[in-house]
This record gives structure tokens, sequence and C-alpha cells, in this order.
């Protein structure tokens, strides 16, 4: 059986003074648009990177073909350069003996990459790109306003 193809463009936002965040997600299937964004207090903009890639991943409601594009090298390398695999083997330890952040996040990320085939690929953020400007300012947007939760289709 022929997966879709889905293309995804993922982003997260976060003021480092207060601690609010966001993330956005935008996918594309054939004409078909999906976006979605939320607000989170008291995070980092690592985490709100990688929850936008755990909630685009899992608003997919079969297996896909994925490509997803983020502005976060922690995120792509992650999966890429084999961090991962290092972090588990280790124990989920880095290479300064010290816990990995966000492991809940980089599991759920790895049982969501299980269901789908992900080819991961890094954008220059802030560059010009339309669909990366359009999810960073989902992500803004959830942010600076509090939205707890919106599904624009």
């Amino acid at each position: 059986m022929t997966r879709k193809h889905v293309t995804i463009w993922t982003d997260g936002s976060c003021d480092t003074g207060s601690g609010d965040g966001g993330w956005g997600y935008r996918m594309r299937y054939g004409d078909h648009v999906r976006e979605d964004a939320a607000f989170e207090a008291n995070t980092t903009n690592n985490r709100m990177e990688l929850t936008a890639a755990v909630e685009a991943l899992s608003a997919l409601n079969e297996p896909c073909d994925v490509t997803l594009v983020t502005d976060s090298q922690y995120l792509k390398k992650a999966f890429t350069d084999g961090w991962l695999d290092t972090w588990q083997r280790n124990g989920w330890t880095t290479s300064s003996r010290t816990p990995v952040k966000n492991r809940d996040l980089w599991e759920a990320l790895l049982d969501l990459t299980d269901r789908h085939e992900v080819d991961w690929r890094w954008t220059r953020g802030h560059d010009g790109h339309a669909e990366n400007e359009r999810v960073d300012r989902l992500a803004l947007q959830a942010r600076r306003e509090r939205l707890r939760r919106r599904d624009a289709r």
C-alpha cells in the first residue's frame, strides 16, 4: 500500500524572560492545508520546537511519508546526526553525562517516527521561506495571545 506524502513545516517561539511559549505547524497534502498552534507557559524554545513536531505528526490520521521542515538544528540533527541513538545508548545522558533535556518529547517523537517515515529537512529561519515565515507567525501569535488550541483547516 502506498502511503500519502505530507509536507509539514514547524516552529516554536519562547520569550526567555517570561517563559511564555508557542508552537505552530502547517501541513500540506495535495490541495489540503491544515494549521494549528497553541500557547504553553513556563517553557523553552527547544521544547516549543519539539512540541510543534509532536503535535503535527500526532495530527496525522494514518501512517504517512512525511517531509518535515524545521528551522531548528537541535530537532533535525537529533535524528539525522545520530544524537538520539547516542543518548539512548548512554541511558538518556549527554556526552557530558547530564540528563538529556526534553526526554519526554524525544520519546514521543521516537514513537511517532516509528509510525511515520520522516525525512527531516532544515531551513534557515527568518530568511523569507514562505511556509517557515507562516509557522513562525503562528507560534508567535499563539505565544503573544496565549491561544490555548486552534485548528484552522
